[in-house]
């Protein structure tokens, strides 16, 4: 059984179409990458399903519990919705961390917000609390960041704040991890740190959706790839064989230009 499912998601801005109908699925464990030129509807893709915009139509399946159905919106409550959404992590382009708090403070902000909806979180405040540092640490140390829980964002190096971002996605220990163009806001010699870890994941198998323009990453950790053009998936296949025997003219153009 796929662990997500995409079905027939559309989405317009102001009468322009950017999403016509995208559907596919991914199995637990495995990796998607998705790919395109500017513009084709990758990253609207993927904030339509991680909520950041509400597509127009469509229907959005995460391990098994249906978080949006457009054709049914009132059947799914906020708070249901809230507490699936929790299946799906996402990394940002810019990071997006929280400048007035330090490393470890930014890992730990939203596993203390879902703690506090705990019924027995006013007598064991403490004891969660302490358990959510002890997991936090664990999840830094593992992104090589141990020496800098302390240090504030603005002290970091965007590879280094990259990675505080995979970080604090990973601490709700979400189903499925969505990564929208990692590298793109980093110097090329920090880009090589964060496909680092991002192999790592994908060797412990943890399902990923990647929008990527590192064509020689995605083939290499991806098991699918999806090339998008104008709002709709033009090619999808095996990650190698796409990559490296494109089957339409679009694709063909598109791995041209990216490469020269």
């Amino acid at each position: 059984m796929a662990i997500l499912e995409v079905q027939n998601i559309c989405k317009s801005f102001d009468n322009t179409e950017v999403l016509k109908g995208v559907s596919f699925e991914l199995e637990q464990g495995k990796v998607l990458s998705i790919i395109g030129s500017s513009g084709s509807g990758k990253t609207t893709l993927l904030r339509c399903i991680n909520f950041l915009e509400t597509a127009d139509a469509g229907r959005i399946t995460v391990d098994g519990d249906v978080i949006y159905d457009s054709e049914n919106p009132t059947r799914i409550s906020q708070k249901a919705r809230r507490e699936k959404q929790l299946k799906i992590g996402l990394v940002f382009q810019q990071f997006n961390l929280f400048p007035q708090y330090n490393v470890l403070d930014n890992v730990m902000l939203a596993m203390k917000l879902q703690a506090k909806e705990r019924p027995d979180f006013k007598k064991n405040k403490k004891a969660i609390y302490a358990e959510i540092e002890k997991k936090a640490l664990s999840i830094l140390k593992k992104m090589g960041l141990s020496e800098k829980t302390k240090n504030y964002p603005c002290e970091l190096s965007g590879g280094q704040q990259q990675r505080v971002s995979i970080a604090r996605a990973m601490a709700l220990e979400p189903k499925i991890l969505f990564f929208d163009e990692p590298t793109s806001a980093l110097d090329p010699e920090l880009t090589g740190e964060i496909l680092k870890v991002i192999r790592e994941l994908a060797e412990e198998h943890m399902t990923m959706v990647i929008v990527t323009h590192e064509m020689n990453f995605a083939k290499e950790v991806s098991d699918k790839i999806i090339f998008m053009d104008d709002g709709v998936i033009a090619e999808e296949g095996d990650a190698k064989s796409l990559i490296e025997n494109p089957q339409t003219d679009r694709l063909k153009a598109f791995l041209s230009k990216i490469s020269d």
